[in-house]
């Protein structure tokens, strides 16, 4: 008999705690789906998961911009979700890099990947070759990828770079030469600009045509193209550049997309 009643209490009590139980976990994920959205990203690069910092440079700030374990970037980001889906459809550990200008995020994970890597740059220390981007020493048909980031808009005779990195790729060799893109038009400065770490130009959408000019094909890959999670936009206001902005193609807004450009000999 005493076991009857304590059953009929311990019932539904079970189901009480049971309901309970169904109530919070709904709830923590409804919370985490939304905390998740609108505060924290993933960052490919290094697996942190979590708030991403402001960075302030010259230009504006760029809310969500950094990394806060390994400090990359909107396009360090994307350019390596850009790499992964390539390697979903060719073996890099036979292939040779020429890694031009390279960025620290990138040199530990390039370097396994890839049977022959080698960096340049024409001024930094830290690098295998000293080189100019207009005058490589390279052989023709040197490398199969050819890697330089926010390079070309330093470059006043970048059509001759363009020509020279085609030069030492091999057949059917891929180039990824992502740059700033701002708006829809490329203006030329003339000099490089103080204000711009010494820009001598402002890309637009446009300045990817001076590589259909060169390479056999181009695809443009865009923050658009992957998962919202990793955080691949460019969130700045342009108009309040400190420069001469009737000078740049700005587009309106806050939210822009980046863009990364893999060409093929």
């Amino acid at each position: 008999m005493k076991n009857k009643i304590i059953e009929a209490i311990a019932n539904p009590i079970r189901k009480l705690l049971g309901l309970i139980r169904i109530i919070v976990y709904l709830g923590s994920s409804f919370l985490y789906r939304l905390f998740q959205v609108k505060n924290c990203y993933f960052c490919p690069l290094c697996g942190y998961y979590g708030r991403f910092k402001t960075e302030k440079p010259v230009t504006g700030a760029r809310k969500n911009a950094l990394c806060a374990k390994c400090g990359s970037s909107e396009r360090h980001r994307l350019q390596y979700l850009v790499i992964n889906e390539i390697r979903k459809t060719i073996d890099t550990k036979e292939m040779s890099m020429l890694h031009f200008a390279p960025e620290y995020y990138f040199k530990t994970i390039f370097k396994p990947i890839f049977k022959t890597y080698i960096t340049a740059d024409l001024e930094a220390l830290n690098v295998d070759v000293r080189q100019d981007l207009t005058q490589l020493s390279f052989k023709d048909n040197t490398f199969d990828f050819f890697y330089a980031s926010h390079v070309l808009e330093h470059i006043k005779n970048d059509r001759l770079a363009l020509s020279e990195i085609k030069r030492v790729l091999k057949p059917g060799g891929m180039a990824i030469l992502p740059v700033p893109v701002i708006g829809k038009n490329t203006v030329e400065y003339g000099q490089e600009d103080r204000h711009e770490f010494g820009h001598v130009r402002c890309p637009g959408a446009d300045y990817f045509d001076r590589y259909n000019e060169v390479f056999s094909k181009v695809r443009i890959y865009k923050s658009s193209d992957f998962d919202q999670k990793y955080q691949l936009y460019l969130y700045e206001d342009r108009t309040k550049w400190p420069d001469n902005i009737t000078q740049r193609p700005f587009e309106a807004g806050e939210k822009h997309l980046d863009m990364v450009p893999v060409c093929v000999k």
